[in-house]
């Protein structure tokens, strides 16, 4: 059986579509930062991302086409209001393509584990290997130039021990224990990304063209200032470092380089993919105060994603995806 005349699955079509309307966002930010960054390295790592995304973007048109779906509206050239003042500072924007490399790192492996079809494996295969080769780059420049945030140090026990009491869980009362390696993992991430979150909000807030788009912004910045203090508190309880916060990175520009329809989603999706992250996070914590951490976080989460979803179909942005064939409206017509 030739595997790529096979009929592509719903998941499969799904991912093509969150690929194309994700990357989409991500290649207009792209396209405003490389034209005000005045570092050269920097400005040389963008345009690569910017002609990898093109590569694979007309790959995921052709995907779509033989199948007969229409390609998604994403986001375009009128998402981008040219020759507007700097927003942020070149560091900022390698930062920022740092994290949404990260982002597209997760992206493409979840692609990968639902398709079926070898092109298309090939392809997410390919998607892999250029965004680890990003990420390699992002890291070797903001080493380079002692921007990149190291998590923080242990020492080495002198021998592997195994867990002897129940106190291993206390994080409120009793002896409790400090955090774990395994813990610390998802806490430098989430802090990391909630940070992004912060700053870009911020950034968006102070150009958004709409009240209701600033207030929600607002509100966002407020939401993950918050989850950065929960987390924070934790980690400085056992004297351990955090990562410095970037808005000092924004300029105080208040023309809008991005239509709101693009800031929106923009923090409607970091929201959106934190959830991913927190989830993980009170997968492996053994910590009850990190689990009641997580749980609040995932649930004020879900609280302004509902705000985001809300305005996002009140201004008729929000793009639908594929959906399942109706069958009882199939059936009534004549």
């Amino acid at each position: 059986m030739d595997e790529n005349k096979l009929k592509l699955t719903s998941s499969e079509i799904g991912t093509l579509w969150g690929e194309y309307v994700n990357g989409t966002m991500t290649d207009v930010v792209n396209r405003y930062m490389v034209s005000i960054i005045e570092d050269e390295p920097i400005k040389a790592i963008f345009e690569d991302a910017i002609t990898t995304f093109e590569k694979q973007r007309r790959q995921i048109v052709t995907f779509m086409e033989i199948e007969g779906f229409p390609i998604p509206i994403g986001f375009t050239e009128s998402d981008l209001f040219k020759g507007k003042p700097r927003l942020f500072t070149d560091i900022f924007c390698l930062n920022y393509l740092h994290i949404m490399t990260l982002h597209g790192l997760l992206g493409h492996s979840t692609s990968l584990a639902v398709s079926v079809r070898k092109d298309l494996r090939d392809f997410y295969d390919s998607c892999d290997n250029d965004a680890k080769k990003m990420y390699h780059q992002t890291i070797e420049l903001l080493l380079e130039k002692g921007n990149f945030q190291r998590d923080p140090l242990f020492y080495p026990a002198q021998n592997p021990e195994y867990i002897s009491s129940q106190d291993f869980t206390d994080g409120f009362f009793g002896k409790g224990r400090k955090l774990a390696a395994t813990e610390i993992i998802s806490i430098s991430l989430n802090l990391k990304k909630s940070i992004m979150a912060k700053t870009l909000s911020i950034a968006f807030s102070q150009v958004a063209q709409t009240k209701e788009v600033r207030e929600f912004l607002t509100d966002s910045e407020k939401t993950a200032d918050q989850q950065i203090k929960t987390f924070t508190k934790i980690m400085q309880a056992d004297n351990l470092p955090v990562p410095k916060s970037w808005e000092t990175e924004v300029t105080t520009s208040t023309d809008s380089p991005f239509s709101d329809k693009l800031m929106l989603y923009h923090i409607g999706f970091l929201f959106q993919a934190a959830q991913n992250y927190h989830g993980a996070g009170l997968a492996s914590s053994m910590r009850t105060d990190l689990v009641t951490a997580y749980e609040g976080t995932i649930l004020k989460n879900l609280m302004i994603t509902k705000k985001w979803f809300d305005l996002m179909v009140q201004n008729k942005w929000l793009e639908q995806p594929p959906l399942a064939p109706n069958r009882e409206e199939i059936a009534q017509q004549e």
